[in-house]
């Protein structure tokens, strides 16, 4: 291997073009992008399904240094969202670090040369002196586990592998799945079925969306006035702080906050389906945040139509023409289409094989143990690895806020890095328990802990029972400590080996 990049990145979604952006301001220049796809946006180039839009508002959905004014709707289309992401590639100048259509078999860690060898699918190997994984919570879809979906002889659809080809018009469909991308895809496809079949396993919580076009002269100011959007987005991302940190992580201290929303997702509730037994249906017998919450005005009344069924019956299994529930009864269909969501903690965490020192195995290690990482960034055994989607790591409900909070970690890290002369950085075993032990403390006063979940089958929670996936902090709590976090809680080293 003749030459060892200053980085090679795992992803190219926001997490990794953020991850290029802050490499970049610090200096570093020899970049590689790796992305298993055919462009750059992670899940907002991989979903497609009619109905695709952020469900958290706009406002706050992008980086902070570089707003975007041009949001068509208080909720943007899944379409603009890929569109800001290209804008950030190419103002930022990163689309020539890319690699697309390279999927990544795993890495390790090469002691003696102090760098990360990552090795592709196609056998190829690539080095880099920091290795950062970037590959999203969602990135690996979830089959169901149901008896015979493999043999039913219609048109199965996987909502992160849309098909438009696919005719739906006048067809019987069955969509198995109510999570946050059913809610946005359910009400599409009941405008196209001759008949929809709902297959719900655990309900979910929706309240109100107050959505609707962004007029222009307000995009305009937002354009001329970026401090104006900045307004915004301080007001939808308290409403969000308040939702998510008061109301969900401080269940146990404020529990007034986790009343309003579940109050606010009941009253939705009771204005839209006047039919008892369905609102029995639709009503969550766990507590609010205990899964993520969502937002629509078309769901619930889209769930009131005369073509349209939920079913709450358990599957059986499917077979070449339909579904069949435990019952008995039989639903003939068309097409069948999967929102079973993403599966975390079997195939992601991490999504491909890293290897640190002492051959030790990141993703083995974790199920052997506990998930943790370091202020939710790095680990131990792992010099020189940075991981973008780890556990603890998610902050607040933008994705941005968790994504800016690393960056903050990042410059921190690698600043201290440089000025101590070092070519290596690795987290302290008790740095990383220290911290374990203080996210353990503090999710004792979350819903998860606190509140009852039992019922939720939320991808929030591990196999060991443990929600390890967000930071239970406030987002200013979050920031705040990856800009001041004790510099002495890493060791630093000179590589043995000088690329």
């Amino acid at each position: 291997m003749t030459h060892v990049h200053d980085a090679v990145i795992v992803g190219a979604g926001f997490g990794g073009m953020g991850a290029a952006i802050q490499l970049r301001r610090m200096g570093y220049d020899d970049l590689v992008i790796l992305e298993r796809e055919d462009d750059l946006g992670g899940t907002w180039h991989v979903n497609r399904y009619p109905g695709l839009a952020v469900d958290i508002p706009s406002s706050t959905y992008s980086y902070s240094f570089e707003p975007n004014p041009h949001w068509s709707r208080l909720f943007a289309p899944g379409p603009e969202l890929k569109a800001y992401a290209g804008h950030v590639a190419d103002k930022y100048d990163l689309r020539r670090h890319m690699r697309f259509d390279t999927p990544v078999a795993g890495a390790h860690w090469d002691e003696d040369a102090s760098h990360w060898v990552v090795t592709l699918e196609d056998g190829a190997e690539i080095a880099g002196r920091f290795l950062l994984t970037a590959t999203g919570f969602l990135s690996q879809p979830k089959m169901p586990d149901i008896a015979g979906v493999d043999s039913f002889e219609g048109e199965v659809i996987h909502t992160t592998a849309w098909r438009d080809e696919v005719e739906l018009e006048g067809k019987r469909i069955g969509i198995i799945g109510t999570g946050a991308t059913a809610v946005q895809l359910i009400p599409k496809l009941g405008k196209l079925a001759r008949h929809l079949t709902v297959y719900q396993r655990t309900p979910i919580y929706v309240s109100p969306k107050v959505d609707g076009k962004v007029p222009a002269p307000v995009r305009a100011v937002f354009a001329k006035a970026p401090i104006s959007q900045k307004a915004t987005r301080l007001v939808g991302s308290s409403i969000l702080e308040v939702m998510m940190v008061a109301g969900v992580l401080h269940y146990r201290n404020a529990p007034w906050a986790n009343a309003i929303g579940k109050r606010a997702c009941q009253q939705h509730l009771k204005r839209q389906v006047k039919d008892p037994e369905l609102r029995r249906k639709l009503t969550p017998d766990y507590d609010f945040g205990c899964k993520r919450p969502t937002f629509s005005n078309t769901y619930y009344p889209t769930l009131t139509q005369s073509h349209v069924d939920l079913e709450t019956t358990s599957i059986d299994h499917v077979d070449a023409t339909g579904i069949v529930t435990t019952d008995g009864r039989r639903a003939d269909l068309d097409v069948l289409v999967l929102a079973t969501g993403f599966n975390l903690w079997d195939a992601n965490f991490p999504a491909i094989k890293i290897v640190g020192r002492e051959g030790r195995d990141l993703g083995q290690w974790w199920r052997d143990n506990r998930f943790c990482a370091y202020e939710g960034i790095s680990v131990p055994r792992f010099p020189n690895f940075i991981s973008l989607n780890s556990p603890y790591s998610y902050s607040g409900l933008s994705y941005f806020t968790t994504i800016e909070t690393q960056m903050a970690h990042m410059e921190r890290l690698l600043g201290a890095m440089e000025e101590k002369g070092a070519d290596v950085f690795e987290v302290k075993d008790e740095a990383n328990d220290a911290f374990l032990d203080r996210m353990t403390e503090l999710l004792g006063n979350s819903v998860f802990n606190a509140g009852s979940c039992a019922t939720a089958r939320s991808y929030y929670f591990n196999q060991h029972g443990e929600a390890v996936l967000l930071r239970p902090t406030s987002t200013i709590s979050a920031h705040r400590e990856a800009v001041r976090f004790p510099i002495d809680d890493y060791d630093y080293r000179r590589a043995r080996v000088t690329a």
